[in-house]
């Protein structure tokens, strides 16, 4: 019967690193062909996702946020009583006090906080909706242009539009009820004569408006009654308005 005996014995520190340099040299040759043969651990990829914002831009809009959430409480989209008589389908804009109603009827209106013309281009008077548009092209006016020469000649329709995702266009003149890429201008006096909502309000409005609706813009000077939401302003009813572009007391060109 044939005996195995072990032996115990020691190595020296330079055989051990002979050892370990030789296994080093036999590996190397075996990791590449195992790459060669599609076995090769997988390496970290990039996801669309990455991708997309490793561009710094997309064609695609990125996902809306909650813009309403985002603004006072006094300026969301809420239903309150409105005591003007009006016809359900009117839009009266409050222009002292940064609100757009919506007659419903019945003595109540859905009430929009909005942004409007700065000093010096704020209007009045009544106006029909002509026209209505999903996410319009934007072309400045050329006094708009004279006044702010760095603009561009043309934005087209999308995210980065300053008119948003929806436009509806007052009368013949250039003035328009539109959306937003800038929600914090909302409740502010800084446009140059048409009226903004955020992107959620304006699609939100454009669902309920029909071309031909009547809208009235008040003075800042204006009294209005109209409750709920803001108990502590109660006015007055005010006197009838003139109609048609001789109401507008800046030309109509000069609006965003």
């Amino acid at each position: 019967m044939t005996k195995f005996v072990v032996v115990g014995r020691s190595f020296s520190p330079r055989v051990v690193t002979a050892f370990a340099f030789a296994t080093a040299l036999l590996t190397v040759p075996f990791a590449a062909q195992a790459q060669t043969l599609g076995y090769a651990p997988m390496q970290p990829q990039a996801y669309p996702h990455d991708q997309i914002y490793s561009r710094g831009y997309t064609s695609e809009a990125p996902p809306a946020a909650d813009e309403d959430a985002a603004l006072p409480d006094r300026l969301r989209r809420q239903i309150v009583s409105f005591d003007r008589n009006e016809p359900a389908g009117t839009i009266v804009i409050d222009t002292a006090n940064t609100y757009l109603y919506y007659v419903l009827g019945n003595g109540r209106a859905m009430r929009y906080g909005v942004g409007v013309g700065r000093e010096g281009f704020t209007w009045s008077g009544v106006q029909n909706i002509t026209r209505k548009a999903e996410w319009p092209d934007w072309h400045p006016p050329a006094e708009m242009i004279a006044r702010q020469p760095y603009l561009p000649r043309f934005v087209a329709g999308g995210p980065g539009n300053p008119l948003g995702a929806r436009a509806m266009y007052l009368g013949s003149s250039q003035y328009r009820i539109h959306g937003t890429n800038d929600p914090t201008t909302i409740g502010k006096f800084v446009s140059s004569g048409c009226v903004r909502l955020t992107n959620e309000d304006v699609s939100d409005l454009f669902s309920r408006v029909n071309v031909g609706a009547k809208v009235v813009v008040l003075p800042k000077n204006a009294p209005l009654m109209a409750r709920g939401g803001d108990p502590l302003r109660k006015r007055p009813a005010m006197t009838t308005l003139p109609s048609g572009r001789q109401a507008l007391n800046i030309p109509a060109s000069s609006v965003d």
